[in-house]
């Protein structure tokens, strides 16, 4: 059996709400899979070889889950035996599976989803536990020895370092943000900034009808506009609105989804579920091995998909460094 040792954990938080209208088809498509990992909190065993057992446990069956889950299968342990079990979006079923998971030989449980990685927790405590595909693990409590998992969120760190590339001369960072959801991040950012020699200013919106005020004072005030996941901020009246109001005030938009860059923002930074997938079956490989013991901090996906619109960054008069060409994995 596995053993554990104890160390600290960070996790991170990543709300979001939105829906889109007939011009925001594909950011609907794609942030509706970002609402349902969110909100969710079948399967009969599928075997690839003999060996170490793995059960897959998935709050529910949703294409993003599946895309993790087939780049986990990529890269995990290669003699590996998977078994997997649907919760269908019940938590009390999830409990009932987690239970039965914890009578058979696995010698990992990945939760794919909130309450997969809620309802493991809660009943298996000597096996370890690696989630992926959490957006909010901090205010769900996942922490646990024998739990770990890979964070749905880049860094802060390192979107202030790929911003510093793109804007060399950008000083002053406008981020709107609600005070219930995303203080926290807020604070975090804020005291990062100054090591990019950024200075960033937080514009709060308590409702929705106060994006039209705060967003003209941001833009009065800042250089940049730096878009984070609020279901506040963001819904389905405000996001064009925001980014059109942006690009008329000359004032670049950074984003979190390439559907941002598609639909006119400058640049976006964002994390593809199947490279969560690949890192988590990386990770599962070491614990699996030993050469990693629980309990672990969660880790951050390496690989970010950087998409750039070349068209606004002519109207902007922004000029994109040659050499960061190789680092851009999508133009519009």
């Amino acid at each position: 059996m596995l053993k554990f040792c104890q160390s600290d954990r960070m996790m991170t938080e990543l709300p979001f709400r939105s829906r889109g209208k007939r011009n925001l088809r594909s950011l609907h498509l794609w942030l509706g899979s970002f609402i349902l990992i969110a909100l969710s909190c079948s399967a009969p065993p599928q075997a690839t070889a003999a060996g170490t057992e793995i059960a897959i446990l998935k709050s529910s069956d949703l294409k993003a889950y599946d895309d993790a889950v087939e780049g986990f299968k990529a890269t995990a342990p290669g003699d590996a035996t998977y078994i997997e079990y649907g919760l269908r979006g019940d938590l009390e079923q999830g409990k009932h599976l987690a239970r039965k998971i914890r009578a058979t030989n696995s010698s990992l449980v990945v939760a794919v989803g909130l309450k997969a990685a809620l309802a493991a927790k809660l009943e298996i405590v000597d096996i370890p536990i690696l989630y992926m595909m959490i957006l909010d693990p901090i205010k769900h409590r996942l922490i646990a020895d024998n739990m770990t998992g890979v964070l749905l969120e880049i860094p802060t760190d390192r979107q202030f370092k790929i911003m510093r590339a793109f804007l060399p001369t950008l000083r002053r960072i406008g981020m709107m943000y609600d005070p219930d959801k995303s203080a926290p991040k807020l604070k975090e950012a804020v005291s990062r900034a100054s090591t990019y020699e950024f200075r960033l200013q937080g514009f709060p919106v308590e409702h929705e009808k106060e994006v039209p005020q705060q967003l003209r004072s941001l833009l009065s005030e800042s250089e940049a506009l730096w878009l984070i996941p609020d279901s506040t901020v963001l819904t389905d009246e405000s996001i064009r609105f925001i980014l059109e109001s942006a690009v008329a005030k000359q004032v670049p938009v950074v984003g979190f989804s390439s559907e941002f860059t598609r639909l006119g923002a400058l640049l976006s930074m964002s994390i593809d579920y199947g490279e969560v997938g690949r890192e988590a079956g990386l990770l599962a490989k070491r614990i699996v091995n030993g050469e990693q013991r629980l309990p672990l901090n969660p880790i951050s996906v390496q690989r970010v998909k950087i998409t750039v619109n070349q068209k606004t960054a002519r109207h902007l008069s922004v000029t994109i460094p040659k050499e960061l060409d190789s680092l851009i994995d999508e133009t519009y």
